[in-house]
């Protein structure tokens, strides 16, 4: 099969005519083999045979560079712009037009970061994936190749500060990492039974409830645990001022109230004029003031989703746009209706998740008419179970997001605590986890590839491109 692929007869001297090996022939396959190789990343890694002294690694170098770059910019670009957009209907005094104009400065500034940062990435790891495979052969270095070339490309995160930490990026790939290994664990006769816990169907929520509590618990007690872009995700999605947070976090945590004043100020400025108890047991007249708590919970929810909205257009538009290229010209509505469901189920997913936290704290605080950590923590732990309401594909994908953020969280707080004294003298710890975790999802990708979904090899597949190792007909072969 592999030697009718590209043109190639059973003879080397044979050519597709039937006829002697003519010059227009020659420069046919050779063309038809740079072009798949260049261009398609499938047939570099069929089952069909490959013969490897026509194949372009200098191209295929280049390539997977350009494609990387387009990706890093075009994600981090498309998420970028939409958000100065949002502040933009925001800003409408003329007065702040400078600090917008910052804004684009650092978003362009971000978006070259991230596109070199993904370009060099996959230019590192094709070169030396080219360079191991030219020195030692494919075929002998098939099962380790990918995993030195993954390891070895994980330090271009630098690019994108060499003074910026991206602890959450690096936990994040580790728990990909994880759930790839874990897959391929479950297959294992030796590893099968271990690993056959993970493969639960109702893990991701699980998951999630876990990530809810402890980052919920963070936002209204410690928030500097978290990193500052999500903490400002939050407090823009949890929809209360750091005045409530603050009271609630004073009550909570047994300590005298700082601000009540400011609470009531907050309040009177939006119409609604209360007089809190400086002795109460349970925060909802700080939460939602003279509204009860099921009314609280279905104004904030229509609130929330308004939030939601400009949140996911992105998140389903620009990858539409990248791994959808193809389809959305041919195919627009339906790409484009596929996009709004999308977004419109995801938007109701973290409004439902939003006002749902707001429900549980209400409510346990309420039954058992006290205030603590643990009711705290109990409460914040059911609203993960809306996840419910997203795609079964997309679950797992959020739930390790928020896993992420949840362990980051959850170790600065240690440390803070004093706990973990040795934790702050790690330096870039996250390149270090990065790049592991790299090496093992690029091996499993090399040489384990059912594990990862068609959706995420098809991008893999366009950047990469592996090729397998050679074909019976080669000379090492042959030895």
């Amino acid at each position: 099969m592999g030697d009718t692929v590209y043109g190639i007869g059973d003879s080397a001297g044979k050519c597709s005519c039937d006829s002697i090996d003519c010059e227009e022939c020659k420069k046919s396959r050779s063309s038809s083999t740079k072009l798949l190789s260049a261009s398609s990343s499938c047939s570099l890694l069929s089952l069909d045979s490959f013969p490897v002294q026509d194949y372009d690694k200098y191209w295929r170098v280049y390539t997977a560079s350009v494609k990387g770059f387009v990706i890093g910019a075009g994600l981090k670009g498309g998420l970028a712009f939409f958000s100065i957009l949002t502040r933009l209907r925001r800003r409408r005094l003329k007065r702040e037009l400078g600090s917008i104009n910052a804004d684009v400065i650092a978003s362009l500034k971000e978006t070259l970061k991230y596109g070199m940062f993904l370009g060099t990435f996959a230019g590192t790891f094709v070169s030396v994936d080219e360079f191991i495979s030219a020195m030692g052969g494919h075929r002998r270095t098939a099962k380790w190749r990918a995993l030195v070339a993954g390891a070895v490309a994980g330090p271009s995160m630098l690019l994108t500060g060499f003074n910026t930490q991206h602890t959450s990026l690096a936990i994040y790939i580790l728990m990909r990492a994880t759930v790839l290994a874990a897959r391929c664990g479950i297959k294992s006769p030796r590893f099968g039974s271990l690993c056959k816990p993970l493969s639960w169907s109702n893990g991701d929520l699980f998951l999630m409830c876990l990530s809810a509590s402890q980052i919920l618990c963070a936002y209204i007690l410690k928030q500097d645990s978290l990193p500052p872009s999500y903490k400002s995700f939050l407090n823009k999605h949890g929809g209360k001022d750091p005045v409530i947070l603050n009271g609630i976090r004073d009550l909570v945590c047994g300590l005298p109230f700082t601000n009540l004043e400011g609470i009531e100020k907050l309040y009177k400025m939006n119409g609604v004029d209360i007089k809190l108890d400086p002795e109460m047991k349970i925060p909802c007249s700080m939460i939602h003031g003279n509204q009860s708590c099921a009314a609280h919970c279905f104004s904030f929810l229509f609130q929330a989703y308004q939030r939601a909205l400009p949140v996911y257009l992105p998140v389903y538009l620009i990858p539409a746009l990248i791994v959808h290229r193809l389809d959305v010209l041919k195919r627009p509505h339906t790409i484009l209706s596929k996009g709004l469901i999308g977004t419109a189920r995801s938007s109701l997913f973290l409004s439902l998740y939003c006002a749902s936290a707001w429900m549980w704290t209400c409510l346990i605080f309420r039954i058992t008419k006290k205030s603590n950590i643990p009711l705290l923590a109990l409460g914040t732990f059911a609203p993960g179970l809306t996840l419910a309401v997203e795609k079964k594909s997309r679950r797992m994908e959020i739930s390790l997001y928020c896993f992420a953020r949840a362990i980051e969280s959850f170790f600065a707080t240690m440390a803070d605590g004093g706990y973990l004294p040795h934790l702050g003298n790690l330096n870039r710890a996250d390149v270090l986890i990065f790049s592991l975790s790299t090496a093992v999802i690029m091996h499993c990708y090399a040489s384990e590839r059912e594990v990862f979904r068609s959706k995420y090899l098809n991008v893999l597949d366009w950047v990469f491109g592996i090729p397998l190792p050679p074909s019976e007909m080669t000379p090492r072969k042959k030895d």
